[in-house]
């Protein structure tokens, strides 16, 4: 615990006196003040976090956390636990959903171990596994304190070798069968709602499986008796590893000043985590899209954050990520690259009603 306190007391605040100027900046933009909305708000926050007005996020990355859960002994899972080690495998393949959307938009994947029920030796798998699979959260806690410590802290230092190795944007992603049974379980604990809300259907579970799952989620957090007060002690109870190095990635993202990107809603529910362990944290955060799940909503509404895409996605493994990277691209390129009213030659009358209204149209544009 030791180390963890030290790193989070490493954790600072954005630099607001940046993020004034990258206001002024934006605002002063040939464009209505506001009007390209989240991509404003994302290269202001981007200045915050870098220190500086343009952020190079040209070397990026997915860190996928994959970990097997033992709650799939109780049926509520669609897919057999052996999925988890083939997919492992099969992210450096390049044939999942996320090595393709990474390769599409020009980002490494980072593939660690922390628990899959299997022997793996891989050279590009980083083996930091804890143990085969946690124990079942219906039956028990799903580890040791100590487990769920080791696993933030591998998360942590994922993160900052990462950074020492160039990158400066992260994408959270992981892989586990079960883990959106474990990703409820800790969002009921963390926020007391019913298990009704938190669980859904994840890959696509029959009716009767999925009032199975609800069930298990309602009783391991009954049996368990996670505290809300104590996020890494609900980790313990009824998260997972993945989830777990997961908070810790996004802790490590704001020890060394790196945004990290939000992909669903197991990646949600560890960044609420994340943030419940070190609030400052969530500053360092960008959220990319809509979960399908149900619970996605309720994860973003406790922990503040608004994601900026809509795509009916729910795949997991940080596929998301990639996508938002270059919704990221653009609002880099618009603070960069985009004229101000005065290097556009627009009369200081017409400024003054742009920037006093809503009533800016496209055929009173540049060159009338």
């Amino acid at each position: 615990m030791k180390m963890l306190d030290t790193y989070i007391s490493q954790v600072k605040g954005l630099d607001t006196l940046a993020m004034e100027k990258a206001r002024v900046r934006v605002d002063g933009l040939v464009k209505p003040p506001g009007s390209l909305g989240k991509l404003e708000e994302i290269a202001v926050q981007l200045t915050g976090i870098g220190g500086e007005m343009i952020y190079d996020v040209s070397k990026r990355c997915v860190v996928i956390m994959a970990s097997d859960n033992g709650v799939v002994d109780e049926g509520v899972a669609s897919a057999p636990q052996s999925v988890t080690h083939m997919m492992t495998l099969n992210f450096l393949k390049g044939i999942t959903g996320v090595s393709v959307l990474a390769k599409q938009f020009n980002a490494d994947l980072i593939v660690v171990d922390m628990g899959v029920n299997a022997d793996i030796n891989h050279p590009l798998i980083n083996n930091k596994k804890i143990r085969k699979s946690t124990f079942n959260i219906a039956k028990g806690d799903a580890m040791t304190r100590d487990e769920a410590e080791q696993a933030i802290l591998t998360g942590i230092e994922i993160a900052m070798e990462t950074v020492k190795n160039g990158y400066k944007l992260i994408g959270a992603g992981e892989m586990g069968i079960g883990n959106t049974t474990t990703s409820a379980a800790v969002l009921c604990a963390l926020t007391g709602i019913p298990a009704e809300q938190a669980a859904g259907k994840g890959a696509g579970l029959r009716e009767d499986a999925y009032k199975r799952k609800v069930e298990v989620v309602r009783m391991a957090v009954l049996n368990n008796k996670p505290d809300p007060s104590d996020p890494i002690g609900v980790l313990a109870k009824v998260g997972g590893f993945d989830i777990a190095a997961l908070a810790g990635v996004y802790i490590g993202g704001a020890v060394m000043r790196v945004p990290v990107v939000i992909d669903g809603f197991i990646s949600m529910v560890a960044a609420l985590a994340a943030a419940r362990i070190c609030p400052l944290a969530k500053d360092y955060m960008i959220a990319s899209h809509a979960s399908y799940e149900q619970g996605f909503s309720h994860a973003a509404k406790a922990l503040g954050i608004e994601p900026c895409l809509n795509l009916s996605m729910r795949l997991g493994e940080g596929s998301g990520c990639p996508i938002m990277f270059a919704v990221i691209d653009a609002a880099c390129a618009m603070i960069k690259n985009m004229g101000t009213f005065e290097q556009a030659a627009i009369g200081e009358e017409y400024v003054n009603e742009v920037k006093g209204g809503d009533n800016f149209t496209v055929s009173r544009g540049i060159g009338e």
